[in-house]
């Protein structure tokens, strides 16, 4: 999905939801992307179409069986803001 839709605005955000959701109803889990390093993910996307092994791992890493909880959903969604370069406001 992140190389189909190439934009830099909403593109993360929209393939994690899409992530999550493919994750949740396949082996019901999600990523915990509040445990996600921000600088190793990025650096992991920029990779991927070369080598998905990173990406794999570091998510795998933090895959959750809590997929019904909604702090873990809700909080990734706002962690998404932080990845594509939005400061966190204090």
């Amino acid at each position: 999905m992140n190389i189909a839709h190439s934009f830099m605005e909403g593109n993360g955000r929209s393939m994690r939801i899409w992530l999550d959701m493919m994750l949740k109803k396949h082996i019901q889990k999600v990523v915990n992307w509040q445990n996600v390093d921000k600088d190793l993910y990025l650096m992991a996307m920029e990779r991927f179409p070369v080598n998905n092994l990173e990406i794999r791992t570091l998510l795998q890493e933090n895959l959750t069986s809590d997929c019904d909880n909604r702090e873990v959903i809700f909080k990734g969604i706002e962690q998404s803001y932080y990845y594509e370069g939005y400061k966190k406001e204090d």
